[in-house]
C-alpha cells in the first residue's frame, strides 16, 4: 500500500465515498490506503457527516506547517523502552484513538485511553499526561472524570501520595460489566411504560419487547464477560483455564454463572 501523506485528490475521493454512503473499509480499498488511515483522516476532520475534502487539506496543511516551526510533540518526544520506534508508536497512538473516536469515546477520553493503554506501567499521573499530550490540567481532569465513570480507570496513589490514574488487566471486564448494567435503567423505564400505556396496546407491546431484548442482552454479556476473564490474565503462550486456575488456585473447572441483574449492583447510566 502506498505511504505518506494522502493528496488532495484522495481527500476528494474520500468525500464522495462518505457521500455515497461507502464503508471506510470499501473507500480504502479504491485509494489502496490502509483502512486505519482513511478512519483516521475522517474523524479528525469533523467525522463522515461533516467531512469536505478542502477543508480537510488546508487543515493537514496548517497542521504540517506548525510541527515545522515548532518542536516535536507527543509521544514520539518521550525516550521509547525496548527499541521501539517513537515515531511508529505516535502514529499506532494516533490510530488508536481514533479507533476509540469511532467507537463513541468522546476525543479527549480517547486521547488519555490511548495514552495510558501504550504505557507500559498502564499509569500516569495528571502532570504526566498534561505533557505528553500538551493539554490542560482541566481537560485531564474532565476525561478521567468521564473514563472513570465508565470503569475504564481507576485512582491509587504511588509512594510519593501523588494520585495515578490506572488501566489494568481488568480495566475491560470491569467496563463492560458498567456497560451492561447501565442497560437496567433502560428496561425499566420501558416496563414502566407498558404500564402507562395499557399492556393491549401496539406501543406496549413495543416497549415490553425493548426490554425483554435488552434485558436479555445485559445478561448474556455479564454472563460471557465473567466466563471470558481469564483471557485478560493470559500471559502468551498460556491457556486462558490455565490462567484462570493460576488466579484462584483451584482445578474447579468452569467459573459459576454470572449473577442475574437483580443480584449485581447498578451502574449509573454512560453520560
Amino acid at each position: 500500500m502506498p505511504g505518506g501523506r494522502l493528496t488532495q485528490q484522495e481527500r476528494q475521493q474520500i468525500a464522495s465515498g462518505l457521500a455515497d454512503g461507502l464503508a471506510y473499509a470499501e473507500i480504502a480499498r479504491r485509494l489502496d490506503r490502509p483502512t486505519s488511515t482513511v478512519t483516521r483522516e475522517v474523524m479528525r476532520n469533523g467525522g463522515p457527516t461533516a467531512y469536505r475534502a478542502d477543508l480537510a487539506h488546508r487543515a493537514t496543511e496548517r497542521r504540517a506547517h506548525r510541527r515545522r516551526q515548532t518542536a516535536p510533540r507527543g509521544p514520539g518526544t518521550f525516550p521509547q523502552a525496548h527499541g521501539r520506534d517513537a515515531e511508529a508508536v505516535r502514529e499506532y497512538e494516533e490510530a488508536f484513538t481514533t479507533v476509540l473516536m469511532a467507537s463513541g469515546m468522546p476525543k479527549m477520553m480517547s486521547r488519555v485511553m490511548a495514552c495510558l493503554t501504550l504505557t507500559d506501567a498502564g499509569s500516569l499521573t495528571a502532570s504526566d499526561l498534561v505533557q505528553r499530550l500538551q493539554v490542560s490540567p482541566a481537560s485531564v481532569s474532565k476525561a478521567i472524570t468521564y473514563l472513570e465513570e465508565q470503569a475504564f480507570v481507576r485512582r491509587e496513589r504511588d509512594e510519593r501520595r501523588r494520585e495515578r490514574y490506572v488501566v489494568d488487566d481488568d480495566v475491560w471486564y470491569q467496563s463492560m460489566l458498567a456497560s451492561a448494567r447501565a442497560l437496567t435503567q433502560v428496561i425499566d423505564v420501558a416496563r414502566q411504560g407498558v404500564g402507562v400505556l395499557g399492556p393491549a396496546t401496539p406501543a406496549a407491546a413495543r416497549l415490553e419487547n425493548i426490554a425483554r431484548f435488552l434485558d436479555f442482552v445485559s445478561e448474556s454479556t455479564i454472563r460471557a464477560a465473567e466466563q471470558a476473564r481469564a483471557v485478560l490474565h493470559t500471559k502468551p503462550g498460556t491457556k486462558p483455564d490455565a490462567a484462570a486456575q493460576a488466579r484462584t488456585g483451584t482445578d474447579e473447572g468452569p467459573a459459576a454463572p454470572a449473577p442475574t441483574r437483580e443480584e449485581t449492583p447498578r451502574a449509573q447510566a454512560p453520560r
